[in-house]
């Protein structure tokens, strides 16, 4: 079961290890986008991030075919590094119980507003999100105890 997908280019930090995991039950952290996981380095480095939960950092294909397997055996939690990564899991069948943007750090030489301190969205960005939230309820939530937001308001009331 696929409790949780977090879109957050940060992965793994202590937000989602010590909150996150703890308040979702989540026994397997997944980490989804496909040059994360041809990085050695990365592929080596999260998973100690992690703190001690089953780890892995998969390819889209891989973590479909992951999930589809391990359906009913592990509480999975996916944490998809960019938008494009969560919209192409939920095209391919991937279906959790809620998706929630996480932290988007700004990358260098895009044109992106801050939605929240810690989210920034590019247009691009803006048209992947709304995608997602026809499919499923996008919302914006720091930590559990935080109230979630409407994240496709979020982008709206900065103009994207």
């Amino acid at each position: 079961m696929i409790v949780h997908m977090r879109i957050d280019n940060r992965l793994i930090h202590g937000q989602v290890t010590v909150t996150w995991v703890s308040s979702l039950g989540a026994d397997h952290l997944m980490v989804v986008n496909d040059e994360v996981a041809d990085d050695p380095i990365q592929k080596t480095m999260l998973p100690m991030a992690a703190r001690g939960v089953k780890t892995s950092v998969l390819s889209i294909e891989d973590a479909v075919r992951h999930c589809k397997e391990a359906l009913d055996k592990e509480k999975i939690m996916i944490i998809a590094k960019f938008p494009s990564d969560a919209l192409a899991l939920l095209e391919k069948g991937i279906e959790p119980k809620e998706i929630n943007v996480g932290n988007q750090a700004p990358l260098p030489g895009t044109k992106y507003k801050m939605v929240t301190k810690s989210i920034a969205v590019t247009p691009d960005d803006a048209r992947i999100y709304r995608r997602i939230n026809e499919l499923y309820h996008l919302t914006s939530q720091m930590i559990p105890s935080d109230s979630k937001k409407d994240f496709i308001k979020l982008i709206e009331d900065k103009g994207l």
